[in-house]
């Protein structure tokens, strides 16, 4: 009977993987901006916008890291914003403020009407 040749797979390949399909993953934007977000702009933290009417808060998250790795903090909050955005013609707000930074993949903004 022949023997049976069974390849070794060293066991580094899965750590490897696993770190490229997070690193590769982190590159995609998963978040998108819904057609009513569009004509929500957000505003600089601060004071409260003159002329307008609070709404209420929005308070949205993403991962901010896959496994060991860190995402990119622009993309994170980018992604909040959008999400964040979306989040507003719900609350019939047309302006959005931040409350903080983002902290851990979360953040707060506040929602207002406003009249332009």
């Amino acid at each position: 009977m022949a023997a049976t040749h069974i390849p070794k797979v060293p066991l580094m390949r899965p750590a490897v993987l696993a770190v490229a399909s997070a690193v590769l993953l982190s590159a995609c934007t998963w978040v998108h901006l819904a057609p009513a977000a569009k004509n929500v702009r957000v505003i600089p933290a601060g004071a409260t916008p003159a002329g307008c009417e609070k709404r209420g808060e929005v308070s949205v998250s993403v991962k901010d890291s896959v496994a060991f790795y860190e995402r990119n903090t622009l993309r994170v909050r980018d992604e909040l914003e959008t999400l964040a955005r979306n989040e507003a013609p719900g609350l019939q707000a047309d302006t959005l403020q931040p409350l903080g930074d983002p902290a851990h993949g979360e953040q707060r903004f506040a929602a207002f009407r406003c009249t332009r």
